[in-house]
């Protein structure tokens, strides 16, 4: 997230800027003097208001859309709000029950990872993201490798998390069941229990040894795995579930706009990236608009958390909506959901 300046706010400012963003959320029009004034409950003239608007648009902490004489918070004003006014409510308990019992009925990890995402989708009406632990920082457990014919092979990857990554590998010549089973036990003892990540920079250093003086079944080991741990993707390492919900979002009403969004779920490599930046973050982190550092999440928030196991963060899930979501409502979601999913993935182990 960018630094944000340092504002002092005077109470009335500051009451009439938490009033304005509160009013904006709610009705998604441009908030008058008026109206500030009537719910405010400063008994201040309407000439007092509209020049305390006017110190919070010099700021910029609001702004002025069209001709309309009504204001609309900035970027700059969400993140004011977020950070120093902001009283998050308790989930209430029939949300926190769907959680809990959705996430109880999963049967495995991989169909845990989706009821994540679809519950958090379903009860925010936004869209639902999970970072699968099965990516860069999950710890490999173990590796097989099977015959399925004479050029192909399958490639059975376990992680310490009990997600299952199954690859078709093609080779260039048949290998026996013993060899297979000589290599994926060279390739476990050599590497099991480190990160896929360390897994992939330690193959890259025995790639680059001389294979002549490699011996055969090593040889045999670093190849195919080359081939499995290259072929990993951003479509494998992150859910979305709940696209669709953006298109009756007002704030989304330019197609344009829409389809870059959609074109961001689609491919997943910026998802993926953002969501790694919350990886080593304690609790709640919030992107407000262009924080997110790209172009196709400018008009967006993206509210993240991450779940543990066994005291060690292995992933991160959150919401992706229109900067005027109501944060109070969806960070209380993210951070449940958080917590149950590891409490669920360790009930899995």
């Amino acid at each position: 997230m960018t630094a944000v300046p340092e504002i002092q706010l005077n109470d009335r400012a500051e009451i009439l800027l938490r009033e304005l963003v509160r009013r904006y959320i709610n009705d998604g029009e441009p908030v008058g003097s008026r109206t500030l004034s009537r719910e405010s409950g400063l008994e201040l003239s309407a000439a007092t208001i509209r020049n305390v608007m006017a110190d919070l648009e010099d700021l910029g902490l609001i702004r002025s859309p069209h001709t309309s004489s009504g204001r609309v918070p900035t970027q700059l004003g969400y993140r004011i709000f977020v950070d120093t006014m902001l009283k998050v409510k308790p989930l209430d308990a029939a949300s926190i029950n769907e959680i809990n019992s959705g996430l109880a009925s999963a049967r495995d990890p991989d169909e845990l990872m989706s009821m994540a995402s679809d519950l958090l989708s379903q009860i925010t009406q936004f869209a639902g993201v999970v970072l699968l632990p099965g990516g860069e920082h999950a710890n490999l457990r173990q590796i097989e490798f099977l015959p399925l014919a004479e050029d192909r092979i399958l490639a059975i990857l376990v992680t310490q998390d009990g997600r299952v990554q199954n690859r078709v590998l093609f080779v260039d010549r048949k290998y026996t069941p013993s060899e297979l089973i000589e290599a994926a036990n060279f390739f476990n003892e050599r590497y099991s229990g480190r990160s896929l990540n360390e897994v992939r920079r330690r193959l890259v250093q025995d790639m680059e040894h001389d294979s002549i003086s490699m011996n055969r079944i090593m040889r045999t080991a670093v190849n195919m795995a080359k081939e499995l741990f290259t072929d990993q993707t951003a479509s494998d390492s992150v859910v979305v579930s709940g696209e669709t919900n953006l298109m009756s979002v007002p704030d989304f009403d330019q197609v344009e706009k829409l389809r870059e969004i959609f074109d961001a779920f689609k491919a997943k490599q910026d998802l993926l990236q953002l969501l790694d930046k919350s990886m080593n973050a304690r609790g709640i982190s919030i992107f407000i608009g262009e924080e997110s550092g790209y172009n196709a999440l400018t008009d967006c928030s993206v509210v993240t958390a991450p779940y543990e196991s066994d005291g060690r963060c292995i992933g991160v899930l959150g919401v992706v909506g229109p900067t005027r979501m109501s944060y109070e409502d969806v960070i209380p979601v993210v951070d449940i959901t958080a917590r149950f999913l590891g409490t669920a993935l360790k009930s899995l182990h």
